[in-house]
């Protein structure tokens, strides 16, 4: 049986890789991700059980807040992009969380900040923060698939450095304890050129200015490589911090 040559492959991924809607079934099995050893939801539980106040920064769909219930009974979520808040404020109702679009002007608000690849304003949540309050964040780092615009060709994903150590920095300066440390690089294997073609239309910080069109060759070499190797891999990069405002005397 002839295999389907490149172009046609590529045109299915176009074709695949709406932008619009949330259904990806269609991918299983076409990339294959790794994820870190820790466990962002098990670490989470334990600080908001007992919380008092939660800000959860960026909560997208609410779909990871949710999953954290019973949440404190002053739970607020940020979520800006106008797309994910009406998604996010039906998701969060019934738990009575309130969905802002803005950081909150207040001070000293929160026993607990959580923010899972999203947003890492440093000052504003050792603002938001009560004395004794704790932030948990997941970030996705700088270096994140760099093999992919490597083998593309295209330009570095992130042009400033983002990793563990410049995010603990940052923290410190806005007068926070940095209590733990954790940076992983975990796999993931794209296994068929459409799931790759769908990652740079659905993360468009990846490659800038990405279509199919015009890496048109670069693909097909791509293509290549993972007809010949079964799959190519780049590698994530996954980093987790947690810290505290200190108790003021």
């Amino acid at each position: 049986m002839r295999s389907s040559p490149p172009d046609d492959d590529l045109n299915t991924a176009a074709a695949g890789s709406s932008l619009t809607g949330w259904e990806f079934a269609w991918l299983d099995g076409l990339a294959v991700a790794a994820e870190p050893s820790w466990s962002y939801v098990e670490i989470a539980r334990p600080l908001v059980r007992p919380a008092r106040s939660l800000l959860d920064l960026d909560t997208g769909g609410g779909e990871l807040l949710a999953e954290l219930a019973p949440l404190p009974a002053c739970t607020v979520a940020v979520e800006s992009w106008a797309r994910n808040t009406p998604i996010a404020r039906e998701r969060l109702a019934p738990f009575g969380v309130e969905v802002l679009t803005e950081l909150p002007a207040g001070e000293d608000e929160f026993d607990v900040v959580l923010s899972r690849h999203g947003r890492l304003p440093a000052a504003d949540i050792a603002r938001l923060l009560k004395p004794g309050g704790v932030l948990l964040t997941q970030q996705v780092g700088s270096d994140d698939l760099a093999e992919l615009n490597d083998a593309l060709g295209a330009p570095p994903p992130h042009p400033r450095r983002w990793d563990a150590e410049v995010a603990a920095a940052a923290l410190t300066a806005a007068g926070l304890r940095v209590t733990d440390v954790r940076e992983e690089h975990p796999a993931l294997a794209f296994r068929d050129i459409r799931a790759v073609v769908h990652h740079l239309r659905t993360v468009p910080w990846q490659v800038r200015n990405f279509s199919p069109q015009r890496y048109e060759r670069e693909l097909a070499r791509l293509t290549a490589v993972i007809r010949a190797r079964g799959e190519f891999t780049a590698r994530a990069h996954r980093f987790l911090l947690q810290a505290q405002r200190p108790t003021e005397a």
